[in-house]
C-alpha cells in the first residue's frame, strides 16, 4: 500500500508540475504576441493620443468640474443664515445635511419669518431686508422685488437648481375629474364658486390660500393679465401647506393649490389633473393613483416626467437667490448654488422628490 501511495503521490506531482509548465508557457506566448502586437501599433496610438489627448483633457475637465460637494471651490468658512420656500423642506431635510456632512466648514441656519407665514416671498423680503444670506424660492422674483433691491444699492440673481409641480388637491370624498388652469384661476379670483360649474357636485367652493404677501407659489404668471387681481371673498387664508391640508380634512369643499412634491404624497387630500384644455388632463402624480385606504403603506409619487418634458401645465421651477453685492452674502449665494449645481447636487434634488435641471 505504501508503494501505490508513493506511486500515486508522484504522479499526481508530475501532472502538476506539467499543468504548470502549460498554463506558464501559453502565458508567456501572450505575451510576447501581445508586444509584438503593441510593438507594431506603437505609432498609430501614440498618433491617435496626441490629437486627441487636447480634447480628452478638456472633456475631463469639465465632466470632473463641480461633480461633488467636495469639487466645488472657495466654500467659505462660517455659518449664514437662509430661509424661504416651504416646499424646499425635504431639500433642507436631504440636501443640505449631506452639503454640511461633506463641506462641515460651510454652517447652515435656516431662519424662519418673524410675523409671517413661511414662504417664498418672505424669504425674499428677509433677504431685501438683511436678515437672511440667501433665500430659496419657488417661484421666479416680481419686478417689485428687484425694483425694491436696486433702491437699496444691489440686485438680486436668481439660479435655477431643480423644478416642481403646482398641485392642485381637495378633500379625498369630491368627485371631479380636474380643473383647467383657467377653471383654477377663477376659483380663486371668486367667479367660481360652486363645483356643479366644473362638473362636481352641488357644493360650495372654499379656496384655501397663502396670503398673496407670503404666497410660496403662484397661479397667475408675471405676464399674465391675471396678475395682481384680488382674490375672492370666499377665499380663507392660513399660514402653511400643513394648515391647508389638515383643513382640506375637514371641509367638503375645500381645494388649495402649492408644491406637487409636498400635497402628491399626502394622505388626507386628493390630487386633481390639470390641464390647459378639459381635454388634456395631466395628473400631477405616476398613475395609477394610490387610494387614501392604501396610504401610507403607499403613497402617490410626483409625475417627474410630465414636469420634466413640459406637459404638466404648471410648473414651479426652484430658484436660489442670490443678493449681487459683491459681499459675504453674495459668495455664499453663488456657493450654495453651485454646490446643488453639481452632479451630486442635482442627484440629491431628484432623491429629494423634484427634478433637476442638469
Amino acid at each position: 500500500m505504501d508503494n501505490t501511495n508513493q506511486k500515486k503521490a508522484l504522479i499526481n506531482s508530475e501532472i502538476a508540475l506539467f499543468l504548470r509548465g502549460l498554463i506558464i508557457g501559453k502565458v508567456l506566448t501572450l505575451m510576447v504576441i501581445g508586444g509584438l502586437l503593441w510593438w507594431l501599433l506603437k505609432p498609430n496610438l501614440l498618433s491617435r493620443n496626441n490629437v486627441n489627448s487636447s480634447s480628452n483633457q478638456n472633456f475631463k475637465t469639465v465632466s470632473n468640474t463641480a461633480s461633488s460637494f467636495q469639487t466645488v471651490a472657495d466654500v467659505p468658512t462660517a455659518s449664514f443664515n437662509y430661509g424661504g420656500s416651504t416646499a424646499w423642506a425635504s431639500i433642507r431635510q436631504l440636501v443640505d445635511s449631506q452639503i454640511q456632512s461633506d463641506r462641515p466648514e460651510l454652517q447652515l441656519r435656516y431662519v424662519d419669518p418673524v410675523n409671517a407665514s413661511p414662504g417664498s416671498s418672505s424669504g425674499i423680503r428677509m433677504l431685501l431686508d438683511g436678515k437672511l444670506d440667501f433665500a430659496q424660492s419657488s417661484r421666479p422674483l416680481t419686478d417689485e422685488e428687484q425694483a425694491m433691491a436696486k433702491a437699496r444699492g444691489f440686485t438680486l440673481e436668481q439660479r435655477q437648481i431643480g423644478m416642481d409641480g403646482i398641485a392642485v388637491v381637495v378633500n379625498p370624498s369630491l368627485k371631479v375629474s380636474g380643473l383647467t388652469v383657467e377653471q383654477l384661476q377663477q376659483i380663486y379670483l371668486g367667479k367660481i364658486t360652486n363645483w356643479n360649474q366644473v362638473g362636481g357636485p352641488n357644493l360650495p367652493i372654499t379656496p384655501l390660500s397663502q396670503r398673496p404677501e407670503d404666497a410660496d407659489t403662484v397661479i397667475f404668471p408675471s405676464n399674465s393679465d391675471l396678475k395682481g387681481q384680488a382674490l375672492g371673498s370666499n377665499v380663507q387664508y392660513v399660514y402653511s401647506t400643513t394648515e391647508a391640508v389638515r383643513q382640506l380634512s375637514k371641509i367638503p369643499g375645500g381645494v388649495y393649490y402649492g408644491s406637487a412634491r409636498s400635497v402628491v404624497p399626502q394622505c388626507s387630500v386628493k390630487a386633481l389633473p390639470l390641464g390647459q384644455t378639459a381635454g388634456q388632463l395631466i395628473p400631477p402624480y405616476r398613475e395609477p393613483m394610490v387610494s387614501p385606504e392604501q396610504c401610507p403603506r403607499q403613497r402617490n409619487q410626483l409625475n417627474t416626467e410630465a414636469i420634466k418634458n413640459g406637459s404638466y401645465p404648471i410648473i414651479a421651477n426652484l430658484f436660489v437667490i442670490i443678493k449681487q453685492n459683491k459681499g459675504r452674502e453674495q459668495q455664499i449665494g453663488d456657493t450654495y448654488a453651485n454646490l446643488l449645481l453639481t452632479d451630486q447636487g442635482q442627484r440629491a434634488i431628484e432623491q429629494a422628490g423634484f427634478v433637476g435641471v442638469n
